[in-house]
């Protein structure tokens, strides 16, 4: 009996480390964030290495576009984006849609900042977003400095005012304004 119970124990357990060794790692606060390269809807190819030592960086993940709440998510971004754009950052949505897909979004609600697509979920993956549970990203703001290294992750996004809470989370992390 106790060597049946040993062997189930054991199973157990190899089984949680090996559905655990199957997700990335997620990314943290207060380490490095994964760099990307990803084509933003502006057509233009984006890194996190080339804002590195000259702007901190917002990535917005969403789960899919055109649908209701990253909809409103986007608009709020772009609704207060006079606000963000006081800070010396660079801001996004990202996704994993098609980059077609983002762009015909990005146009329909006429935004004003690129939505990075990343269809293989590469990124996705490596922040953390998208994992064995979830096909699709989850919902999560990364803030992230000129060093490279993430600030904060909001995880509890309000989709309508998303944009005002981005502006004021820049501020309380005191990230430099423009000159």
């Amino acid at each position: 009996m106790k060597s049946v119970l040993a062997m189930t124990v054991a199973g157990l357990l190899w089984a949680s480390a090996v559905a655990w060794a199957d997700d990335p790692p997620i990314a943290k606060e207060g380490e490095k964030a994964p760099d990307f390269k990803l084509k933003g809807t502006d057509g233009k190819e984006y890194t996190l290495k080339q804002f590195a030592g000259k702007q901190a960086v917002v990535i917005a993940w969403f789960p899919k576009a055109k649908t209701g709440g990253c909809t409103a998510e986007c608009m709020s971004m772009r609704d207060h984006g006079d606000e963000i754009r006081k800070f010396d950052v660079a801001y996004f949505t990202a996704s994993c849609d098609k980059p077609e897909f983002n762009k015909e979004f990005a146009d329909e609600l006429k935004l004003d900042f690129p939505i990075l697509s990343d269809p293989e979920k590469t990124t996705a993956k490596a922040y953390g977003v998208v994992h064995k549970d979830r096909e699709v990203p989850e919902r999560w703001t990364f803030f992230i400095d000129k060093d490279g290294v993430i600030k904060h992750i909001e995880k509890k996004v309000s989709t309508k005012t998303h944009g005002e809470d981005v502006a004021k989370k820049l501020a309380e992390l005191g990230i430099e304004k423009k000159k």
